[in-house]
């Protein structure tokens, strides 16, 4: 049996993390080469080391009131394979400015040629500390205006589960560092192993972005009295053909300023939005029952069901039928 020296991996404490966050990562870490060698009778062959590091190797109180004991302090760790920063599960704020201390460790221990990454509102510590500037990053869905506001310098994709640019990982909302951890086993186990690690915790390997679960309300957490009207506007009438040009017309501007203005307020240009509102409605008639994706497209104002779907799979990640598999539930009593 050829022998493996584990790789290390880094997991950042701190007061208010979502425990599960915490817990869920070092569980699939340790028993990469574990459980699926166990359920098939193999020898196991343990490929991670997991450690909690935490400023003075303190124990943190995690935001379900959870006390978790460090193995390490964050202090002493000079080099490591991987480092993850977990979930905030409470404040943003609060753990920010709380939490300082941590930022400069993150940096230094970021330059000793490692793996750097954060799950969910994690992210917000990492570009806090400078790690994400000029790079593509995500976090969770409902963050997002918050987090374009506070780090503009950051590349936000929100639609991603995962990015990554060069070293540096970023997952989305609550449960994607499953995604996560399993893209970093692929990195340093291969791909055999990462299936394995999947298998054994019965994961779904097959999401490539969380729109899937975004609430359209949040892109209208703004005080911009004519973007709203605009926004208001394709909102009650997606069945239409809708030009931005038009749209423009509506508030008085121009076509060049309203696309720059979206980009400012929403995060997006008008026609995505337009895209996002037939992709919403879409959604909600696929939870509710709705079959055949011709009439489909119709209904949310595409004449060509091929362009429509290939849209709806662009922007959610699957297609609608797999939407439908997914998220459709039937409530017979």
């Amino acid at each position: 049996m050829p022998y493996y020296k584990p790789y290390n991996v880094t997991i950042v404490g701190f007061d208010g993390a979502l425990a599960s966050a915490i817990t869920g990562a070092m569980d699939m870490f340790s028993f990469a080469g574990v459980s699926w060698q166990r359920f098939n009778h193999l020898p196991p062959q343990q490929r991670f080391t997991v450690s909690l590091a935490t400023l003075n190797q303190r124990p943190i109180e995690c935001i379900n009131r959870l006390t978790l004991n460090a193995h390490q302090a964050i202090e002493d760790i000079s080099e490591t394979d991987i480092l993850l920063i977990p979930t905030i599960g409470g404040s943003i704020h609060k753990v920010l400015e709380q939490h300082q201390a941590l930022l400069p460790h993150l940096v230094r221990i970021s330059q000793s040629d490692c793996d750097v990454a954060s799950n969910c509102s994690g992210a917000f510590l990492l570009a806090k500390a400078g790690l994400l500037d000029g790079l593509n990053a995500t976090t969770h869905w409902g963050y997002a205006s918050l987090f374009a506001k506070m780090f503009p310098q950051v590349k936000l994709q929100i639609n991603q589960m995962i990015t990554q640019s060069g070293r540096v990982h970023c997952a989305g909302g609550g449960v994607a560092f499953h995604d996560l951890c399993l893209l970093l086993i692929e990195r340093y186990c291969g791909r055999d192993v990462a299936n394995q690690v999947a298998k054994a915790h019965v994961i779904d390997v097959h999401r490539s972005n969380q729109s899937g679960f975004t609430n359209i309300r949040l892109l209208k957490q703004h005080q911009q009295a004519h973007i709203i009207k605009v926004q208001e506007y394709v909102e009650d009438n997606y069945r239409m053909a809708l030009k931005v040009s038009e749209l423009a017309e509506l508030v008085n501007t121009t076509t060049r300023t309203l696309n720059r203005q979206f980009q400012q307020w929403v995060h997006m240009r008008p026609i995505e939005y337009i895209q996002t509102i037939r992709v919403e409605q879409a959604k909600r008639l696929l939870e509710s029952g709705h079959k055949h994706t011709q009439t489909l497209a119709l209904e949310v104002g595409y004449e060509d069901a091929a362009s429509f779907a290939k849209l709806f799979k662009k922007s959610t990640g699957l297609t609608p039928a797999q939407y439908k598999t997914k998220f459709h539930r039937d409530f017979d009593f």
